[in-house]
């Protein structure tokens, strides 16, 4: 059985809120900056959407963006945002169910990655990257351990929470660094959040 987000669609952005304060969505912010004009925008589980309306504040026209997220309670939330004058296609489908094209300038994995073994972690790594061109940027946030104590006490607590609410699969952080590493990526820019327990970074195809 998937993970179904549903379940928290009412209450995921409080809580985010509640334990982490701005970390999360500064994080998330952070690499919107990396977007060109008229870009052509892929964002993979965007939640409620509210980076939709982020993205107005630094593009607010011209952007082509295929916005997918599998919980539809998620999507619903999603489609209310303020998207400008920004195109905005919603898919509410896994997007290894979704054929695309595969030309996309920039995708965004905002702590989608976090919630997969590190065998369906390959399945949607690799599907996302074909979907990408040549010299395409990858700007993604994730949770990480360094030298904290708390983060691996604070990261079994998620875990535990979202197995039961939402029947996550992940029950360890998968290899994020190691899938980047395997098909070539580079980094090109990187910030911590959260006392390091947070990653944000920038890749290129």
């Amino acid at each position: 059985m998937a993970a179904n987000y549903n379940n928290s669609a009412w209450f995921y952005d409080s809580l985010a809120r509640l334990v982490y304060g701005k970390a999360l969505v500064n994080a998330q912010v952070y690499l919107l900056k990396h977007i060109p004009e008229n870009a052509k925008v892929l964002i993979v589980g965007g939640g409620t959407g509210w980076i939709l309306e982020e993205l107005v504040r630094i593009r607010p026209s011209g952007l082509q963006i295929t916005y997918v997220e599998i919980a539809p309670n998620m999507m619903a939330l999603s489609k209310k945002r303020n998207i400008g004058n920004n195109q905005v296609t919603f898919i509410n489908d896994a997007i290894e169910n979704i054929d695309l094209i595969a030309d996309f300038d920039i995708v965004l994995t905002p702590f989608l990655l976090d919630n997969f073994t590190n065998e369906n972690l390959i399945k949607v790594f690799n599907r996302i990257t074909i979907l990408l061109k040549p010299d395409a940027l990858w700007l993604n946030t994730s949770f990480q351990l360094t030298d904290k104590w708390w983060q691996p006490v604070m990261l079994q607590s998620m875990f535990i929470l979202f197995k039961v609410i939402c029947n996550i699969e992940a029950s360890k952080l998968p290899a994020i660094d190691k899938c980047f590493e395997e098909k070539h990526f580079k980094l090109v820019k990187q910030q911590c959040f959260f006392g390091e327990f947070i990653g944000a970074r920038v890749y290129r195809k």
